[in-house]
């Protein structure tokens, strides 16, 4: 929805530019993990996320007016990218590769899952969820609850825990949208005397 309204308005005021980056930074992290595991779903899944994280980016800097700032940014995100990728091919030994970049992705996974609680203490107290996107709760409720099972199905604890946050704060979400209803944001003016 974010990329849409960029596009049908053509600029990204009110639209925040760092979730683009850390979920094209989780994709690449995850793709490493599935390329180490050569486990074609993570693959697959993750290169063309990756891609669109891509893409949204690149549209993000084509109407942003700050494109210095926001060029700095994925900058700093490729040194991010090749640093870490020398790490696990130079530093890290073979035997111990896949624990550490799994254990990797797992904390950044979480940390992005935990990242809008913030929003939702805000919610609470304004009563309100229109700065919660309800189509972007149930995406993340299901893919969150599809990557767990996977990872149980796999028995990998690294595919498995860092998506349980994720499948939490989505229930957290739809219990607000039920206690806040949209409805009950609306602004009422008063009628002209």
């Amino acid at each position: 929805s974010d990329l849409r309204q960029i596009l049908a308005t053509k600029s990204v005021e009110n639209i925040q530019f760092l979730p683009f980056l850390t979920t094209d930074a989780n994709n690449l992290s995850w793709l490493g993990y599935g390329c180490l595991k050569g486990d074609g779903t993570l693959i697959t899944v993750n290169a063309i996320g990756a891609a669109l994280q891509t893409l949204y980016i690149l549209v993000y800097l084509y109407y942003s007016p700050t494109k210095r700032a926001v060029l700095l940014q994925v900058l700093l995100l490729l040194a991010v990218v090749v640093t870490g990728y020398g790490y696990f091919t130079v530093m890290v030994d073979a035997g111990t590769r896949l624990t550490r970049l799994g254990l990797f992705c797992s904390v950044f996974t979480i940390t992005m899952y935990l990242s809008p609680l913030a929003d939702l203490a805000k919610v609470v107290r304004s009563k309100s969820t229109r700065c919660l996107s309800f189509p972007l709760t149930v995406t993340t409720f299901v893919a969150s609850s599809s990557w767990t099972l996977y990872g149980l199905q796999l028995h990998d604890p690294y595919i498995t825990v860092p998506n349980v946050p994720g499948i939490v704060t989505s229930l957290v979400r739809f219990w607000l949208f039920q206690r806040y209803r949209p409805e009950q944001d609306k602004p009422y003016s008063s009628l002209p005397a």
